[in-house]
């Protein structure tokens, strides 16, 4: 069976983020009276403002797209959709495809091959469209700066109770501006003035991030290669899963450290840790899950603290590498127990190295052990050589407060940069997802 592809390959392919909005709203199965797929192809009927249901076609070897909806764009949204489905693993194996899908597949196999010259227009069109979206990336930084420029004149406090609107139509027009990354930045800064004593020094510090993404984006051609692959992936640019597949891969026994999800918007995302056993290294696997899909319907979602894996994963381009694909699998997934935990110093440290490599980052994995207390602040992990902050805003500190029992505990989750938010805590051998 064909590898299935991920979402964030699916929405690259978009021609306009429209496009990608509006294929969310069509990425659920009740908007479908058939879809299947096989080897080669997806298909499915999409009921529609016409009496006849769309009938749509995705030839993954292309990939080629076919839909009856009179949309000029390409692939349009029923396409987008029907990918989505199936790279949520939502669309069924078929052992033959619908008269529709099958004559047009047909067609295509018996046109004759492509010349030189029709692969080099496609390059040349692929190029200039990436000159359009620097264009428009450019002009939308362009704007976000003289933003950041207003809003640090006429002072920060008008921030604490104008609310989340003006700052989404700065994010919006991020959006619109092909720069998804950096909207998301621009969109998290909403809620720093509710975020308690010091809002004005961290929101200060997060303009001070955006504004240096701004720049860096600007000198992005004269960078070194993997910073600029971070600037870029910061700003919200994909790459393309064969082309990191086709990198280098890291082959380890990848033990799952942590999991967290995120409910954004329409598509939800489950963030997994790994940590290689002989190698120490880290990786980062995102998983998706859109229109309607839960992620407990993803292939991976079976990664869970506590599990190993035996792969080769390969790292996106960037530095410092984490995020990550698994390429191939060896043998079926096994347990472990928890990872040797570093020390305070130790996690310090490689944050710091962290940061000078990526400024922009937001999460570095950690693993620690000691005791949890409340202070009648806060809650602390007081280790053997040091005590550090827990963020525990949307965790329950109880499980882990109950594993400890006043001992000292493993603890895994990710350090922010100010606190270690919790997110798996060992009971012996057993790992307790909080």
């Amino acid at each position: 069976m064909r590898e299935r592809w991920g979402t964030d390959r699916v929405a690259a392919l978009a021609p306009d983020p429209a496009s990608v909005k509006a294929a969310l709203g069509l990425a659920t199965p009740v908007r479908w009276e058939v879809y299947g797929a096989d080897e080669r192809a997806v298909w499915g009927m999409c009921g529609g403002s016409g009496k006849q249901p769309y009938r749509t076609t995705v030839d993954l070897d292309g990939p080629a797209f076919s839909c009856s909806c009179p949309s000029r764009k390409f692939p349009c949204k029923h396409a987008l959709a029907l990918l989505l489905l199936w790279a949520s693993n939502l669309v069924p194996e078929e052992p033959a495809a619908p008269a529709f899908a099958a004559d047009w597949l047909k067609a295509r196999d018996s046109r004759p091959a492509r010349t030189a010259e029709p692969r080099e227009r496609d390059e040349e069109a692929a190029a200039k469209r990436a000159a359009e979206r620097h264009r428009r990336v450019g002009d939308g930084l362009a704007e976000l700066e003289r933003w950041l420029r207003d809003r640090v004149r006429t002072g920060l406090a008008h921030a604490a109770g104008e609310g989340y609107a003006p700052v989404e139509q700065v994010a919006a027009r991020m959006v619109d501006a092909q720069a998804p990354g950096i909207a998301g930045m621009v969109r998290r800064s909403a809620a720093t003035p509710a975020s308690g004593s010091g809002w004005p020094g961290r929101l200060l510090g997060e303009y001070a991030r955006m504004r240096l993404l701004v720049r860096a984006y600007e000198q992005v051609a004269t960078l070194p290669p993997e910073l600029a692959a971070t600037v870029r992936s910061r700003v919200g640019f994909t790459v393309a899963r064969d082309d990191v597949l086709a990198a280098p891969g890291v082959r380890d026994r990848w033990i799952v450290v942590a999991v967290r999800d995120a409910f954004e918007g329409k598509v939800d995302t489950r963030r997994v840790w790994l940590r290689g056993a002989a190698t120490g290294r880290w990786a980062l696997v995102l998983l998706f899950a859109a229109g309607g899909a839960e992620l407990g319907s993803h292939p991976d979602a079976v990664l869970l603290p506590g599990t190993a894996l035996d792969a080769e994963l390969h790292h996106y381009p960037g530095r410092p590498p984490l995020r990550a694909l698994i390429g191939s699998r060896h043998g079926e997934l096994g347990t472990a127990g928890p990872p040797a935990p570093t020390t305070v110093d130790a996690l310090l440290d490689g944050y710091a190295t962290a940061l000078a490599d990526d400024p922009w980052l937001a999460e570095w994995p950690a693993v620690l052990r000691g005791v949890p207390v409340e202070d009648g602040t806060g809650w602390q992990l007081r280790c053997a050589d040091g005590v550090v902050p827990l963020a525990v805003s949307g965790v329950d500190v109880w499980p882990l407060v109950a594993t400890s029992g006043g001992s000292p505990v493993t603890v895994a989750g990710e350090w922010t940069g100010s606190a270690l938010r919790p997110l798996t805590c060992w009971h012996r051998a057993r790992a307790v997802r909080l």
